[in-house]
């Protein structure tokens, strides 16, 4: 399983170093949202530090869902599924391999999505622990459910339009709790982060033990 993995994470990051897609296009979306977010609070920078956690977490959902979009187009062809079963590649070694690259693509997203709070809205991070520990908790958790929930949505023809309304709903744990956390790492709030941080942290073993029992049934229908 660990084997089949680790080659479909490597094919879904080599395609996406090649296209480009991911740089070209949901990068510069999520900046732009946050972007677009500081217009809207205006120059006072204390709306803008309190509401930035909110923000952040808004824009990385948005985003979560263009890169569910562009993961699942990498395997939703027929040929392509059943290229892998051809392979004897084991689903649930499928659906780890798609979750490890888009939580590395989801990381890398954070990272900038970070910097930008930083610069726009002048954030100043107190607990840096309580910070990485929620984004990595939450990028594992959106990419284990983005994969699952991409393989739900079925073919090409409506999948653009039903993930959205699959996924969005159920990642509001993930907002909650990711602004609860995050308002704790900028306020020193280490000590009432752990109830949040708990709750990314099942999310996210939910999401994935799921995915790992259904991803291959999901797949087969």
């Amino acid at each position: 399983m660990f084997r089949d993995a680790a080659l479909v994470a490597g094919r879904d990051l080599r395609i996406e170093l090649r296209s480009r897609v991911v740089l070209w296009q949901v990068l510069p979306f999520s900046v732009l949202a946050l972007l677009l977010f500081a217009f809207a609070f205006g120059p006072s920078q204390a709306r803008l530090v309190q509401s930035a956690p909110g923000l952040f977490w808004l824009a990385l959902l948005f985003s979560t869902v263009l890169f569910a979009q562009r993961s699942r187009a990498l395997e939703g062809s027929p040929a392509t599924r059943e290229a892998a079963r051809l392979l004897g590649l084991d689903p649930a070694g499928v659906f780890l391999g798609k979750t490890v690259a888009l939580f590395l693509e989801l990381v890398v997203l954070e990272v900038l999505l970070v910097v930008g709070l930083l610069l726009l809205f002048h954030v100043v991070v107190v607990s840096w622990l309580v910070l990485i520990a929620a984004c990595l908790l939450a990028a594992l958790g959106l990419a284990s459910a983005s994969v699952l929930y991409g393989a739900l949505s079925g073919e090409a023809r409506i999948r653009s339009t039903l993930l959205p309304v699959l996924l969005l709903p159920i990642l509001a744990p993930v907002l909650i709790a990711g602004v609860r956390s995050f308002q704790a790492a900028i306020k020193d709030g280490a000590g009432l982060s752990g109830r949040w941080l708990g709750v990314l942290a099942v999310f996210s073993v939910v999401y994935t033990g799921l995915g790992i029992a259904l991803y291959g049934p999901l797949e087969e229908n």
